[in-house]
């Protein structure tokens, strides 16, 4: 599977297609089934607006209020980098982290809008009492084609809120697939400051572009 169909998926569960649990009560789910439910049924809400959908900045915003607190960045960009991750300075661990969310949202946000019948349906899982880290299996269905097999590997933190930090979608891990492609640029590059320095000036040559922020259907 393709880069871009893991991290669109990746984004589905993040947030940004309407995504609707095919559970039949929601209060059947398990806590960590549950915060992607959650976040999909708010989504579900804000996408009746076009405008929304059509407005980086204002996708941005409802990305840090409300999906990044279940989804561990932090650990992302360390399983991402693997051992570049481990070298790196404090200074460069943060603009990776800020560089690498924004390439995500601000490549696939116009997909979004092509997505509209997705929905997610949760497979049965077995957890122990107690445990802290849960694979959640899921179908992600469309009409007229096969199930995607779906899997969101989670942990429950100190502060009990259940974060994702990877996807696996068909076997395919969007962890590997991107530790892959960072881990040839450093090589190439000479240094992870100047595979930050690149992806910032991407991320800042492309949100400069009017087509592929205000205008998102027209990128």
């Amino acid at each position: 599977m393709k880069a871009q169909q893991l991290v669109l998926l990746f984004l589905i569960w993040l947030g940004f297609g309407l995504v609707a649990s095919q559970t039949a009560n929601a209060a059947e789910l398990l806590p960590a089934q549950q915060a992607i439910d959650d976040i999909s049924e708010r989504l579900k809400e804000r996408m009746k607006d076009r405008a929304f959908i059509q407005d980086f900045a204002r996708i941005t915003q409802f990305v840090n209020e409300t999906i990044t607190p279940h989804a561990d960045f932090d650990r992302i960009s360390a399983l991402v980098l693997g051992q570049a991750w481990k070298a790196a300075t404090a200074d460069e661990k943060q603009r990776f982290k800020q560089e690498f969310q924004t390439l995500l949202v601000r490549t696939y946000s116009r997909a979004f809008v092509e997505f509209k019948d997705w929905s997610i349906q949760f497979l049965p899982i077995e957890m122990e009492e107690g445990a802290n880290k849960v694979v959640v299996k899921t179908e992600v269905l469309q009409p007229g084609l096969q199930p995607v097999a779906v899997n969101y590997r989670m942990y429950q933190g100190s502060d009990s809120v259940w974060k994702a930090y990877d996807i696996i979608i068909e076997g395919v891990s969007l962890v590997t697939n991107y530790r892959t492609t960072f881990s040839n640029e450093v090589k190439t590059k000479g240094s992870l400051n100047a595979v930050i320095d690149s992806l910032a000036k991407r991320n800042a040559e492309a949100l400069a572009d009017k087509s592929s922020t205000s205008s998102l259907d027209h990128s």
